[in-house]
């Protein structure tokens, strides 16, 4: 008689024994953001878990919970905190706790002086340029996110941001006076260089405030009109002005304590799916840019306008004074000391991604460009212990 034959009680053991074993290695982490569900970005995070499974074989997975959990002024506390183990972090918000990153998010506007070769691309470029620079050439930059408690491991950036107002504003006379909603310093110094009103608050708030008449227009990227759902109440768009994107964005920030509780081949993971996040957010941005203002248009009866070039012109004059200033700004208000060098750093970075990104045509080749150009350098087992 065979005495090694399985019963089907044993084999019945053995599938549970498996099934615990493999319950008790997966580790799930709760994943907030401050957009909504169906939104472009709740979109790529769905990418960015699918993928952070794969790599890891199941061993981590990661619940989404968009505008659910925490929203966006919430994030950073609630990821500081461990009410979130990742969490879609707008530093811009937080100027503060991460001044040299949001220098450089602030500079953005610079892609208005580098020229046409760059137009369409913006996006993909900067947010290339900022993930290398962040990752290998910005100390100062892991420090702050450790002072919070947080590891960045991927970014993302916008489209450019425009005005999209309930009035036509296309020149400085009708500029002159306006209210308008900023996400950032440099827009804010922009719109009172030309005698409008800056107004900070959260995006999730923009819609009302366009609603009540608390703002004039909304400073944002022409997808987030359907993602935030301000193409209900914005009745003229003029895109060609300020520029600019929103980079600030650490889009899978990780609390440190789970992150150091991480093994290398995790975190190793953590990063590689960071690269598919960042890939998502600009190729799909840039993409959906003109079906978003041709609905605009076309369902909505929102106007889509021309800046006059005198607007532009003299826009380009500030961001060229600008830069300066935001040097001075941050070393005197949060004692950045070494903004000029981090710029003259930056730039021929950026210029080299704007070469890298001219081929790009799929969000993979994306991802496989950011992962071999810049995320693919961290060194797992030295970064952010």
């Amino acid at each position: 008689m065979n005495t090694t034959t399985n019963t089907p009680v044993q084999l019945c053991l053995a599938l549970l024994l498996l099934v615990l074993t493999t319950t008790l290695q997966a580790r799930e982490l709760r994943y907030a953001m401050g957009f909504p569900p169906g939104s472009d970005s709740d979109v790529a995070a769905q990418a960015y878990a699918k993928a952070l499974s794969e790599y890891t074989d199941g061993e981590l997975t990661v619940k989404i919970y968009p505008l659910s959990l925490l929203n966006f002024a919430e994030t950073s506390a609630g990821l500081r905190d461990g009410i979130a183990q990742v969490g879609y972090v707008l530093a811009p918000y937080f100027p503060a706790e991460f001044p040299h990153m949001n220098l450089l998010a602030e500079s953005s506007m610079m892609l208005q002086l580098i020229g046409d070769k760059v137009r369409g691309r913006e996006g993909m470029a900067y947010v290339g340029a900022m993930a290398e620079y962040l990752f290998l050439h910005c100390p100062e930059c892991h420090q702050e996110f450790a002072a919070q408690k947080q590891v960045f491991t991927s970014n993302a950036g916008s489209t450019p941001y425009g005005l999209t107002c309930t009035q036509p504003v296309t020149n400085q006379a009708e500029l002159k006076g306006k209210r308008l909603r900023v996400a950032g310093s440099h827009w804010s110094r922009w719109a009172q260089h030309f005698g409008a009103t800056p107004i900070t608050m959260s995006s999730n708030e923009a819609l009302e405030a366009l609603n009540q008449g608390v703002v004039d227009c909304v400073i944002i990227s022409a997808p987030e009109l359907t993602n935030l759902g301000l193409i209900d109440a914005v009745t003229d768009i003029t895109m060609a002005v300020p520029g600019g994107i929103f980079a600030g964005t650490g889009t899978t920030n990780v609390n440190l304590e789970v992150w150091r509780s991480l093994s290398e081949h995790e975190r190793r993971a953590m990063i590689r799916a960071g690269a598919v996040m960042a890939a998502q957010i600009p190729y799909i941005y840039h993409q959906r840019q003109d079906d978003v203002l041709a609905k605009a248009r076309d369902e909505y009866d929102a106007r889509i306008h021309d800046a006059s070039p005198e607007l532009v012109a003299a826009t380009r004059d500030f961001v060229r004074e600008d830069l300066n200033t935001i040097v001075d700004y941050y070393k005197d208000k949060h004692g950045v000391e070494r903004g000029q060098e981090m710029l003259d750093e930056f730039l021929p970075i950026l210029e080299r991604w704007v070469d890298l990104v001219q081929d790009i045509d799929s969000t993979e080749a994306l991802a496989e460009l950011y992962w071999k150009e810049a995320y693919s350098k961290v060194d797992v087992s030295r970064y952010g212990l």
